[in-house]
């Protein structure tokens, strides 16, 4: 499983002209399953992100984690994280989980977060969508586990 995680004051995801999540301060993840993926797989990226501490204390170091200040998630599905650029011009994502294997782990993702108490949303598995992102710092980081 990888995961973008990027440190927003606000985020949005939009589908048909229609806004399907809205946050403000937290994290919007990007979320690629792979084939090897599974629901320990989701739920040791689950506790990892939820607990990482990328938001600043009082002294404006980062030591501050998702629950601590209370933040919120969006999570974008996003199978060209396992884009494989190695040969030629045009990626294969021949490394991405089919929809029937990805969708059940973005969602079981999603229960697992919840799990934790943090608020979150996601985007449409499939759909065609628009992602703002007002990145904070800016602060990404690559996970994979």
């Amino acid at each position: 499983m990888r995961a973008i995680l990027q440190r927003v004051t606000k985020g949005s995801v939009t589908v048909d002209d229609k806004v399907v999540a809205d946050i403000g301060l937290g994290y919007v993840v990007l979320l690629g399953v792979g084939h090897e993926d599974t629901q320990s797989t989701a739920r040791e990226m689950a506790e990892k992100i939820v607990y990482l501490r990328v938001f600043g204390d009082d002294e404006g170091k980062m030591n501050r984690s998702l629950l601590d200040i209370r933040g919120e998630m969006i999570v974008v599905s996003q199978f060209t994280l396992h884009a494989d650029t190695s040969r030629g011009r045009r990626p294969s994502f021949i490394n991405a989980a089919k929809p029937e294997l990805a969708q059940p782990l973005v969602d079981y993702f999603i229960e697992q977060v919840r799990s934790f108490g943090v608020e979150v949303q996601s985007g449409i598995f499939g759909a065609h969508m628009v992602v703002d992102i007002q990145n904070d710092g800016p602060v990404t980081i690559a996970l994979e586990i």
